[in-house]
């Protein structure tokens, strides 16, 4: 079993529907259930500057979405924030580190983000472990954050600072110097 990360294409909508179809999936983010495809199909189609959803194949198949959503106030330009769902039929097979992987890689590398945050709710320790895992560390617990089949649930605020920022030198015209002068 090979999992391939790839950007999200407009085309991809009814494979996206289909995993937050998925009643763990759903139950794991903010989403609400019985989601219009019409949603995901604008969604993809418009996707935001700065903003990028890359998914999870197997054969194909879309099993795993993930997206790094970027913050437009010049004050907070160096955070990414990290949704993430996998349809419950691939659960515990990798594809979320898969994922967090490539996100992470995009986001370090190519994005210029210092600091990724997430929110993930308290009782899915499965996905804890594995932000944990990936260096993510939890920040503060935000109580009754989400209504979720009619109970209110907290959830983690997680983040993530790159572990080694590159050092951006800005280049600078060389400053002309001062002629001798031979009188003085």
């Amino acid at each position: 079993m090979s999992i391939v990360i790839r950007h999200a294409e407009p085309g991809d909508f009814e494979a996206v529907q289909g995993i937050f179809e998925a009643p763990e999936a759903i139950a794991g983010t903010l989403q609400i259930p019985f989601p219009s495809a019409e949603a995901w199909r604008k969604l993809l189609a418009e996707q935001q500057p700065g903003g990028k959803i890359l998914l999870a194949t197997i054969d194909g198949r879309v099993v795993g979405q993930i997206g790094i959503h970027t913050v437009a106030r010049p004050r907070r330009s160096h955070v990414g924030y990290l949704g993430m769902a996998v349809h419950d039929e691939w659960h515990h097979q990798g594809v979320g580190s898969a994922l967090l992987q490539a996100a992470i890689s995009l986001a370090d590398n190519w994005l210029h983000l210092l600091r990724l945050e997430l929110t993930v709710y308290t009782d899915n320790e499965v996905a804890v472990r594995l932000y944990k895992k990936h260096g993510f560390l939890i920040e503060g617990t935000h109580r009754a954050y989400a209504l979720r089949d009619g109970k209110y649930v907290d959830a983690y605020a997680m983040a993530r600072i790159h572990p080694n920022p590159p050092n951006i030198a800005l280049h600078r015209p060389a400053r002309k110097r001062r002629a001798a002068s031979g009188g003085r």
